[in-house]
C-alpha cells in the first residue's frame, strides 16, 4: 500500500484503521500509529470520538517537537476526547502519571484531554516550550496541565473544568505565558511553586476552592486576571512567594472579588505591592500595600465594579478585524516568502484572518491595524500618559489597542492631535515605531552601507534602522539590499518585522530566511587582539555593539570581569524583557554606572543577587556563574548528564549545578581554552571567556552566526 506524505494524517477511532495511509479517506485508528508515522512538521488531524486504551492508544502519549495534534478549535474540542493515562519516569518527579507529554515546539490544538487515572495529569510539559490552545482539560485526577523543569509554554484560550487537584500547575523554574484561559470548578485554580515566574494575563478564575496559589520563591507576573467566587481566597501568597502585581508606571489590572473569606490572603513576612488591581480592602489579610500608580487617575478605571455574568466555558472571542485563523495556515500564506513569519505568530495568538480564511498578505496595514498587533504582542510598562487623538472616539474598533500602543511608547500623533488611523502605514515608520516601542538602541549607522537605497532613508530614522538592522529585525523582500523605507508596508512585512524582534528579545525561535537582513558591521580594531584565540568571537561581539574595550585601544581579553560588567554585556545583547519583579540592592546605588543593565539582567532572569539581599557588583564572575546564567535567562532544555564526561576535572563541578552545566554543555555554550577537556568552573572568568560563552548564546538563540573554533564543546556525550 502506497503511504500518504507523513506531513498531513487523519484519524478517526471509529471508521479508521492503522494499516490505511492516513488520508482523509483511508483514516488511522488511533494516535499513536500516527505520531509514529509524524515527522517533524506533521500535522495530526482528529476526527469526533475517543480515543482511549479500549481503541488501541497507549499511554503516555508523546507529541514530539514539532508535531501539530489538531481536533476542532472552534469548539474547544468538544466531543474530540483523549482518555487515559499512563506511567512514564519524570527526571524531576520520578514515576507520574500523564495523558501527554509534550516536546519542544509540539502544539496541542481543540481537543478534550481526560486523565481519570489516580493523581493523573492531563498534559505533562518539561523542559520543552511547546503550545496548548483552544482545548478543554477536565476531570483529570490530579491537575489539567503541569509545567516543570525550564518549561516555557504558550497556553492560550483553554477551558480547565473540574479537575481535582488544580487547574495549572507550574513549578521548579517553568515559565511561559498563560493566556485568555477559563479555569473552574476545581481544588486550586492555579497553582505556583518553587522558582517558577510565569506570565498570566486575561485568564479567568472563578468558583474553585482557592483561585491562584503561590508558594516557595516563585516570583509570577499577574496583569489582567478575573479573580472571583473562591470559596476560601481569591489568591494566596505563602512561603517567599514573591508575585508581582503592578507598580507605579505599570497597574496590573487584576479583579479579585466575591471570594467567601479573603480576596488577597499574604501569609508571607514580607509586604506585597498591589497596583491598579480591583480588591476590597476590607477583603485583604496579610501585609498588602495598596500602592498608588503614576498613571493619570483616568487610566486606573480598569473594569466595571458591578458584577460581570459568569464567565462561559466556551467564550465568544472579541469581534476584531481579523477573527479567524485556519490550523492549517491561511490559503493565501502558502509558499509564501513570509508564510514562516506569519504562521509563527499565528500559534502565538497575535495574529489572526479574515473571516473568508485568508490573511491578505500583500495587503496595506494601517496604523490602527498596526497598533492592534502591537498592542496584542506586547505586555510592557505604559511609559506615557494616555492621549485623546481628535480622529479615534471611544467607539472606535482599535481605540483600546491605540491608546495601549501609544502610552508603551510604540506609536504617537500628530502635532494636530490627530493620529489618522486609516491612513497606510510606512516601512520606516514600522521599523521606528517597533524600535522605540522596545527601547532598543546601539545602532550603528556605518551598518546602513547594507541598503542599495540608503540615501532614502529619513534621517529621523537612522539610529533606529540601523538598530533594527544590527538586531536582525529587518526583512526585506525580494530584494535583501533594498529597504524602500518609504513604501506602504505589508501585514506580510509587518508579521516579518515583529516577529523577528521576538527573535531578538528571545520570545520566538528564530525563522532560517534569506529575507532576513545580515550585514557584515565594520571590524572594531583593538591593539591587544591580534592572534588571540577568542579574536573572532570578541570583534563579532564588539561590531553589534554589545562590548566595547578601553580607552587606550585595548580589550584586555584574558583581564577578569565584574558582576556588573557582565550584567552590563547582557543587558546589550539579549534586552531581555521582565519576568519577575525588580528589587533593590543595596550595595548597588540609583547612580551606580550598571544600575539600569543590573535591574534589567535581574528581572529577565539572568542574574540574582546573594542570600543577605546584596548584589556585589564589584566582585568577579565565576566561569560557573556565567553558564547558570545564561541557562536561566534562556530558559534551556536540561541536557544529558553523561556530556560531563567530556570534563577530566569533572569533579570539581558543584553537586548543585551539575544539571546546568550539562545544559549548557549540550547547547554548546562551554568554550575552554586551552585545554578542551578542562572546565575550570570556579575559575574567575576572563573577559575573552565570557564574551565567548554569550556568543555561543546568542548562536543559540539563532541571533549570530556560528564560528568554527576548536574550543567550544560540542554538546557529545
Amino acid at each position: 500500500m502506497v503511504q500518504s506524505s507523513p506531513t498531513l494524517l487523519y484519524v478517526n477511532p471509529v471508521a479508521g484503521n492503522d494499516r490505511n495511509s492516513g488520508s482523509q479517506t483511508a483514516p488511522l485508528k488511533t494516535i499513536r500509529r500516527a505520531l509514529e508515522l509524524a515527522v517533524t512538521g506533521s500535522r495530526i488531524q482528529l476526527a469526533a470520538g475517543t480515543y482511549q486504551a479500549t481503541t488501541g492508544e497507549t499511554f503516555p502519549l508523546v507529541l514530539p517537537a514539532g508535531v501539530t495534534l489538531v481536533g476542532n478549535e472552534s469548539t474547544k474540542g468538544n466531543g474530540i476526547v483523549i482518555l487515559g493515562g499512563g506511567q512514564f519516569t519524570s527526571p524531576i518527579f520520578a514515576t507520574q502519571n500523564t495523558t501527554l507529554r509534550l516536546e519542544s515546539n509540539a502544539q496541542l490544538r481543540g481537543v478534550t484531554v481526560t486523565n481519570p487515572e489516580r493523581l493523573g495529569t492531563g498534559v505533562w510539559i518539561e523542559s520543552s516550550s511547546p503550545i496548548v490552545v483552544n482545548c478543554t482539560l477536565t476531570n483529570c485526577k490530579r491537575e489539567g496541565i503541569l509545567a516543570t523543569g525550564t518549561a516555557n509554554p504558550v497556553v492560550t484560550d483553554n477551558v480547565v473544568l473540574r479537575n481535582a487537584a488544580s487547574g495549572f500547575s507550574i513549578v521548579r523554574n517553568a515559565k511561559g505565558e498563560w493566556r485568555r484561559n477559563v479555569c473552574r470548578e476545581t481544588g486550586f485554580g492555579i497553582a505556583i511553586g518553587d522558582s517558577a515566574a510565569p506570565l498570566l494575563t486575561d485568564n479567568q478564575v472563578s468558583d474553585n476552592r482557592a483561585g491562584i496559589v503561590l508558594n516557595r520563591s516563585c516570583r509570577p507576573v499577574l496583569r489582567n486576571n478575573l479573580v472571583e467566587r473562591s470559596q476560601e481566597a481569591g489568591l494566596v501568597i505563602t512561603e517567599k512567594a514573591m508575585p508581582d502585581l503592578g507598580r507605579r508606571q505599570d497597574p496590573a489590572g487584576n479583579i479579585f472579588r466575591e471570594s467567601v473569606r479573603w480576596d488577597i490572603q499574604n501569609g508571607t513576612p514580607g509586604t506585597v505591592l498591589s497596583v491598579g488591581n480591583q480588591v476590597n480592602p476590607m477583603k485583604v489579610q496579610g501585609a498588602i500595600e495598596l500602592g498608588v500608580s503614576d498613571l493619570p487617575l483616568a487610566t486606573l478605571v480598569l473594569a466595571p465594579l458591578a458584577p460581570t455574568p459568569t464567565p462561559s466555558l466556551t467564550p465568544t472571542p472579541t469581534p476584531t478585524p481579523t477573527p479567524t485563523v485556519p490550523a492549517d495556515g491561511f490559503a493565501d500564506t502558502r509558499g509564501h516568502w513570509a508564510a514562516g513569519f506569519i504562521q509563527g505568530l499565528v500559534r502565538q495568538g497575535y495574529i489572526s484572518g479574515f473571516p473568508d480564511g485568508s490573511f491578505k498578505p500583500d495587503a496595506p496595514l494601517t496604523r490602527a491595524q498596526y497598533a492592534a498587533m502591537l498592542a496584542r504582542t506586547f505586555d510592557l510598562p505604559l511609559t506615557r500618559p494616555a492621549t485623546n487623538f481628535v480622529d479615534v472616539s471611544p467607539t472606535f474598533w482599535a481605540y483600546s489597542a491605540i491608546a495601549k500602543a501609544n502610552r508603551m511608547g510604540f506609536i504617537a500623533g500628530y502635532p494636530d492631535s490627530s493620529f489618522r488611523p486609516d491612513q497606510n502605514l510606512t516601512r520606516v515608520q514600522a521599523i521606528v515605531a517597533l524600535v522605540n516601542g522596545l527601547g532598543l538602541s546601539g545602532g550603528v549607522l556605518d551598518v546602513l552601507s547594507v541598503y542599495g537605497d540608503r540615501s532614502q532613508i529619513p534621517n529621523y530614522a537612522g539610529d533606529e534602522v540601523a538598530t533594527a538592522t544590527q538586531r536582525r529585525i529587518v526583512v526585506n523582500h525580494p530584494d535583501v539590499h533594498q529597504l524602500e523605507p518609504l513604501r506602504d508596508i505589508s501585514r506580510a512585512e509587518v508579521s516579518a518585522l515583529i516577529y523577528q524582534a521576538l527573535v531578538a528579545l528571545n520570545r520566538a525561535p528564530a525563522i532560517a530566511s534569506t529575507a532576513i537582513v545580515q550585514m557584515d558591521a565594520p571590524t572594531t580594531a583593538f591593539t591587544d587582539i591580534q592572534g588571540h584565540w577568542a579574536a573572532e568571537f570578541i570583534q563579532r561581539m564588539a561590531s553589534q555593539n554589545f562590548v566595547s574595550g578601553f580607552a587606550d585601544g585595548s580589550f584586555q581579553p584574558d583581564a577578569s570581569i565584574s558582576r556588573a560588567q557582565y550584567a552590563a554585556i547582557v543587558a546589550r545583547a539579549f534586552n531581555p524583557g521582565p519576568r519577575r519583579t525588580a528589587i533593590q540592592f543595596p550595595d548597588v546605588p540609583a547612580n551606580h554606572w550598571a544600575r539600569p543593565a543590573i535591574d534589567q539582567a535581574y528581572r529577565g532572569g539572568f542574574i540574582s543577587g546573594f542570600p543577605d539581599g546584596t548584589f556585589q557588583p564589584d566582585q568577579n564572575v565565576l566561569r560557573l556563574q556565567v553558564w547558570l546564567s545564561l541557562v536561566s535567562g534562556l530558559s534551556l532544555p536540561v541536557g544529558d548528564m553523561a556530556l560531563l564526561s567530556a570534563y577530566d576535572d569533572r569533579g570539581t563541578i558543584p553537586q548543585n549545578a551539575q544539571d546546568e552545566v550539562a545544559t549548557a554543555t549540550q547547547s554548546r555554550l562551554v568554550v575552554n581554552y586551552p585545554n578542551l577537556r578542562q572546565l575550570n568552573p570556579l575559575r574567575q572568568a576572563t573577559r575573552a571567556e565570557v564574551v565567548a560563552t554569550v556568543y555561543q548564546a546568542l548562536v543559540q538563540a539563532g541571533r549570530m552566526a556560528a564560528i568554527s573554533s576548536p574550543y567550544i564543546v560540542l554538546g557529545q556525550p
